[in-house]
């Protein structure tokens, strides 16, 4: 059996040994190196040939952001971030998820004390999923020499977009493509552990120029922006406002990309358009569906360029109006003709 091979770098020595006794608990995976710093990190890599590397975000010397970054640019591999700290340095974790790295976990969600126990277990099939997927670099095709797609110069009054693994990346390049002033809001699901949401809308909106925030209740859709769903609540609309429901159990997430599309496909009807990018599972695949059947545009990245094909498959399957490259969907949303949401406010 071929082990999985992975590099840790984190400067405790005391978090990369439970760590390291963590993953190779059940033998199918093992720890090659465990560097103090991302400069040691990054000159082992040649060496070591990780399937993946676990990063933290505070380290001495270069950053995990810029490590992420540096990794990325010159030899592109699966990054998980692992941050003891949620509050401001949540900024650089979703920061780094921006830059390529595939997931971001809390320290603090994961005991370590038990290599046997449940956290361990569910780190160790994390560490296995995230392993296999796709390494994407940001797409960077000139989106004006991009064919014109059967999609262009439709109506569009809102947008709704969900994403999992590799989708932080993904819309931040979205989301530089569209002006200040893009006049279609744009509503979000992200799958991403909680506590980093709030640091992934401040670093979109300072990477974008289209403001970004979190959805909060009651905010007009009127008017150029992109809300993120919040930790714990689900996405939707209701007569043209943003609305929060932490209550309702729709599948495993908790925003639910199914419930922000069908929310869509009710209120916007022919005018609502869907876009399912990487993941894993099947989320979004059945609110794509809703949204095809009332007359709007559902879209699907392609395969090629997803980090985890779950979710744009499923909503391949189920089926969708269009099959996209990321430059292709940035092209898409740009052409897309503004129309008023029925019953904005």
């Amino acid at each position: 059996m071929t082990k999985l091979r992975v590099l840790v770098c984190d400067d405790s020595r005391a978090y990369a040994g439970a760590l390291r006794q963590a993953l190779e608990y059940e033998g199918d995976i093992e720890v090659l190196a465990v560097c103090g710093s991302a400069e040691e990190a990054i000159a082992a890599l040649p060496r070591v040939e990780p399937d993946l590397v676990t990063m933290d975000v505070e380290l001495p010397g270069m950053g995990g952001l810029d490590a992420v970054g540096e990794i990325m640019s010159s030899r592109p591999l699966p990054i998980l971030v692992l941050s003891a700290y949620v509050g401001h340095a949540s900024d650089r974790a979703a920061a780094a998820l921006a830059a390529g790295a595939l997931d971001a976990l809390d320290k603090d969600d994961l005991d370590l004390r038990e290599p046997a126990g449940a956290a361990a277990a569910a780190l160790r099939h994390r560490i296995r999923v995230l392993s296999r997927a796709r390494v994407i670099r940001h797409p960077l095709a000139r989106l004006a020499a991009i064919p014109r797609s059967r999609a262009d110069g439709r109506h569009a009054s809102v947008i709704g977009m969900c994403a999992s693994l590799g989708g932080p990346q993904l819309l931040m390049f979205l989301l530089k493509a569209l002006p200040a002033d893009y006049p279609i809001p744009i509503l979000i699901v992200q799958h991403i552990a909680a506590g980093f949401t709030e640091g992934l809308a401040r670093w979109l909106d300072d990477a974008a120029e289209i403001p970004v925030r979190v959805a909060e209740p009651g905010t007009p859709t009127a008017g150029p922006g992109v809300w993120l769903a919040p930790d714990g609540a689900h996405l939707t609309l209701r007569a043209g406002r943003l609305a929060l429901d932490r209550y309702t159990i729709a599948g495993r997430h908790r925003p639910s990309g199914d419930v922000l599309l069908a929310g869509i496909a009710s209120a916007a009807g022919r005018t609502g358009v869907g876009v399912v990018l990487s993941g894993i599972g099947s989320d979004g695949a059945a609110g794509a569906a809703a949204i095809r059947t009332s007359g709007g545009l559902a879209i699907a990245q392609d395969e090629e360029s997803s980090a985890v094909f779950g979710m744009p498959k499923a909503a391949i399957d189920r089926g969708v109006d269009i099959v996209l490259t990321p430059s292709r969907i940035a092209a898409c949303l740009l052409r897309l003709q503004p129309e008023p949401l029925p019953g904005a406010s």
